[in-house]
């Protein structure tokens, strides 16, 4: 299975803030003990890589993406510490090069339609839409992928419990990007019961819809 359809089937993507690289073998295992085997731990704190290393010994069978890799130099490392997919907010045709020098997945972000073109003309068939929500949510999301029946989306920022049906019931949408399964609080607090909980719910609304 590719990443894509692995992806795809997963449905959701939890998006990770990690303070303290070594709780990351904690989260994988309560999302793994909820039903999703993936994570994006985002380059948004020094504790990326080493956590991304972690997790990497610990669940050689979680995918495990690196999120908002905004330089060829985060890229590398992330790669480095065992990433198998790079996502980014936006596109640097730099990181681009570089994830195709190195055969390194990589779903780069847009906000535009132009921005979406430019994409499709890189060759790129995977988009992530952020900031979600605050673009206009599912409507947005509709009417700016219309042109572009040959690409899929990865909605990410704004993605809930609430809205995650609707999303996915999209045939444009992939799986959808989400920092509320395993926020920073519950991972600091260490209440990785709870992290469980969201994953299980998370996992059953992927579940409800046909996909």
């Amino acid at each position: 299975m590719n990443y894509t359809d692995f992806l795809k089937e997963q449905g959701i993507v939890p998006v990770i803030t990690i303070n303290d690289s070594n709780k990351a073998p904690y989260v994988a295992e309560a999302l793994a003990e909820g039903g999703i085997t993936c994570a994006e731990i985002t380059f948004r704190t020094a504790a990326a890589a080493e956590a991304i290393k972690l997790v990497s010994k610990t669940h050689s069978d979680f995918f495990l993406a690196a999120g908002t890799v905004l330089t060829v130099e985060q890229a590398a490392l992330a790669a480095e510490s065992g990433a198998k997919l790079l996502v980014a907010p936006g596109c640097d045709p730099e990181i681009d090069d570089w994830c195709v020098k190195n055969n390194m997945p990589y779903v780069p972000g847009a906000a535009t339609p132009t921005e979406i073109g430019t994409l499709l003309s890189r060759g790129h068939e995977l988009i992530k839409l952020f900031p979600a929500e605050a673009l206009g949510g599912i409507k947005y999301l509709k009417a700016v992928s219309a042109p572009f029946n040959m690409i899929k989306f990865m909605p990410t920022g704004g993605v809930s419990t609430g809205n995650l049906k609707d999303y996915l019931a999209l045939k444009q949408v992939l799986c959808c990007g989400g920092s509320w399964i395993a926020p920073a609080k519950l991972i600091d607090e260490g209440n990785f019961a709870e992290i469980r909980r969201l994953s299980a719910e998370a996992r059953s609304i992927v579940k409800e819809v046909q996909r």
